[in-house]
């Protein structure tokens, strides 16, 4: 079988995965935490299992029934049941960061239907779009809220460039009619002396100072936060609490070496030319998920510069969902045409 060409990165990332966990510190929690790297096993399941237009419409009919149903519970459980401003709301996951982080990649999903298919769903994901940016607002995930910028500006550029013009609109509505601890937690993008961003600051100095002991293979997955309570590394005993370094660049590097993070590089970096070359063909459905998959892929890239979002399972799982579908459409209409000539 031909698979996308990022498929071959990360089969590397998971050989060098599985080697930085048999030279683990803690060869227990890393071959524990290894069992995650069977979420890659969506890519092939998508692009083979996925052999009918039908199959993969409905699909998406159960991501679009999905992101309503968890983007409503959001949106209920903050107004009925944490019903304190400065909470944060959370939802069937029950982790504010990682329900920000799929809320932006769903949003990413339903933008882009909305503005580039041509079926009568499309108004459905449209109204799924509001709905779910709401819901976003409301986790207070500052990482996730930066990413949906960037996700937008790129599907916009590719539908009409002049409207852009919405994006700074609509930034600055959204700031003068927000309530004030919402503003707040907007106007904390810009500084840097939240309790929140300090550790930050320090995770960086920590990350670095563990990759030099670690290059190779790391400390071993998922027991960065073990090493790093050696008081060489430097970070406060609130820093200490955290169990990574909010930054999937420095996580990688450090908990799985070097050689691991160059894989993870060039998985993003072939993701991203693989759909590239896709945009050539203009078929509204196709399109419309390749630009979602591109999106979804800057939305990653940048959320992963302040939080290890590609740990998160359900992050992982809804992204890896995203990028393969184009790939699978697309070779779902190769053969339809292979099968007419």
């Amino acid at each position: 079988f031909t698979f996308p060409a990022f498929f071959w990165p990360l089969l590397a990332y998971i050989f060098l995965s599985l080697i930085s966990a048999l030279l683990s510190v803690n060869q227990k929690v890393s071959f524990k935490d290894s069992k995650e790297l069977l979420l890659f096993l969506i890519v092939p399941i998508v692009y083979l299992g996925f052999t009918e237009i039908k199959i993969l419409k409905n699909a998406n009919v159960a991501l679009l029934i999905s992101g309503y149903a968890s983007s409503l519970y959001v949106i209920y459980t903050y107004f009925f049941e944490t019903a304190r401003p400065y909470l944060r709301a959370t939802g069937f996951v029950g982790q504010k960061m990682t329900q920000g982080g799929l809320l932006m990649l769903f949003c990413c999903m339903a933008l882009s239907i909305f503005l580039f298919s041509k079926e009568k769903i499309r108004f459905l994901w449209g109204a799924a779009f509001l709905v779910a940016l709401f819901a976003l607002i409301l986790t207070q995930t500052r990482s996730s809220w930066i990413a949906l910028v960037f996700c937008a500006v790129l599907i916009l550029l590719f539908y009409k460039p002049k409207t852009l013009i919405i994006i700074p609109f609509a930034l600055v509505l959204f700031y003068f009619i927000s309530p004030k601890w919402i503003k707040e937690r907007t106007l904390s993008i810009f500084s840097l002396k939240s309790k929140s961003d300090q550790p930050r600051i320090e995770y960086i100095k920590a990350g670095i100072e563990i990759i030099k002991d670690y290059p190779f293979f790391g400390t071993g997955p998922d027991t960065v936060d073990i090493v790093f309570q050696n008081p060489k590394y430097g970070l406060s005993e609130l820093a200490r609490k955290n169990v990574h370094l909010h930054n999937n660049i420095l996580q990688t590097a450090a908990e799985r070496g070097i050689p691991t993070l160059i894989a993870w590089l060039a998985f993003i970096f072939l993701t991203f030319l693989s759909l590239f070359k896709l945009l050539k063909n203009k078929d509204p459905t196709l399109h419309a998920f390749t630009v979602a998959a591109l999106g979804a892929l800057i939305g990653l890239f940048i959320a992963g510069l302040f939080e290890y979002n590609f740990a998160d399972s359900e992050i992982t799982a809804l992204f890896l969902y995203m990028i393969t579908i184009p790939f699978a459409l697309d070779r779902i209409q190769g053969k339809s045409q292979e099968s007419t000539t």
